[in-house]
């Protein structure tokens, strides 16, 4: 019985630290994310286990440093032991999408025009997603202008099949991936119609073996064609990801984008703007080159968030010709921490989508029940 009030006692007194932090990307503190999965004393060991609705391995070193001082001072405590893991959450699907069996979370990235930095940005996420610690699929659905192969380094490999009906993704930095690449040749032009890059494109994301995944990130075409529209009747996305640069046509462009999701009621997570300034290597000196703010004025007219911005940089494009992109190339640099910043981000915003669907499917339960 004595135990029983001192674990009641320590688990209230941790409640009480964890209500001193905040979430760096919920923006509530850590009691009220409901993170603290187990409290126990073994001993003069406390002994803590904290879950986190999106992937944040990045984190983990961090937060641990900050907790352990003020537990520490409890009485009887000698050490303290904190395990970090994370549980994505399952949304169902919308009626008339079917789900995807064993894949958590679906992203696309998509962008209003070509030439902003979409498929980079999708790579680089993919990748970010996976360093925190998540498991993560890629798919390359530009059926006409296929890239992911060669900027993951694995252009020329072929996926096999063992029932002949689907395919196994080939594996790539510790993503699971398919792209057209994988079925065609570098030099095939691919000369399809509308409704052949539909089907080619549905084949691709059912019939591949992903696996058990947290997320599936989707790399779309540029624009508001056949593929999103098939995507938004059929895929159950959870959120999207729009890619711009800060110049007014490429706004004006990733508006069309926005609304289109907005008609077809898939949440927008944010905004990453690309090529937001250029900083000289010869002399520091930093300029606007595409314009200014553009990304921060847009997510605020639509009522979502800036996720990041990215300098124009050659080692960005240099990493990413070379098959291994920047979040992997230089792991500890600026532009690889600006990715996983984003991707953490991005889960954080998708587990807070899937908590108010949560509680809004608890009112209507309650509702029912109560008529």
């Amino acid at each position: 019985m004595m135990e029983q009030i001192l674990t009641i006692t320590i688990r209230e007194r941790v409640l009480t630290v964890l209500a001193d932090h905040d979430d760096p990307y919920i923006e509530v503190n850590l009691a009220e994310t409901d993170v603290l999965r187990r409290c126990e004393l073994n001993g003069k060991v406390l002994e803590l286990d904290l879950c986190f609705p999106y992937a944040m391995g990045g984190l983990t070193r961090a937060l641990v440093k900050a907790l352990k001082p003020e537990l520490l001072n409890f009485k009887d405590v000698a050490d303290v032991s904190v395990r970090v893991t994370h549980d994505i959450p399952v949304v169902p699907a919308r009626e008339g999408r079917e789900p995807l069996p064993g894949i958590r979370q679906v992203i696309c990235v998509a962008s209003g025009k070509g030439g902003v930095g979409k498929s980079t940005t999708a790579v680089n996420l993919a990748l970010a997603l996976s360093l925190e610690g998540a498991r993560v699929g890629l798919l390359d659905a530009d059926i006409y202008g296929p890239s992911q192969a060669m900027m993951l380094g694995v252009q020329g490999q072929r996926p096999t099949t063992e029932d002949g009906k689907t395919f196994q993704p080939i594996l790539a930095h510790g993503l699971t991936v398919m792209s057209m690449a994988f079925l065609l040749t570098e030099r095939s032009p691919t000369i399809w119609r509308g409704p052949m890059v539909s089907s080619a494109f549905t084949q691709m994301l059912r019939q591949t073996n992903w696996g058990p995944l947290d997320y599936l990130v989707i790399d779309m075409p540029p624009g508001t064609g056949d593929i999103q529209l098939t995507l938004s009747q059929q895929v159950p996305v959870n959120g999207a990801v729009v890619v711009t640069t800060p110049q007014d046509i490429a706004l004006l462009d990733a508006r069309r984008g926005i609304e289109m999701f907005r008609k077809v009621e898939v949440p927008v997570l944010g905004i990453v703007e690309n090529m937001s300034l250029h900083r000289c290597q010869q002399c520091g000196h930093t300029e606007h080159l595409f314009g200014e703010g553009g990304g921060e004025r847009i997510a605020a007219e639509y009522d979502t968030v800036l996720l990041g911005a990215l300098p124009l940089d050659m080692s960005i494009r240099e990493q990413t010709d070379g098959g291994r992109p920047s979040a992997i190339s230089d792991p500890d640099g600026p532009i690889a921490v600006a990715y996983r910043d984003i991707a953490r981000r991005v889960g954080a915003r998708l587990a807070m989508i899937a908590r108010a669907d949560s509680h809004a499917s608890l009112i209507t339960t309650s509702t029912r029940t109560d008529d």
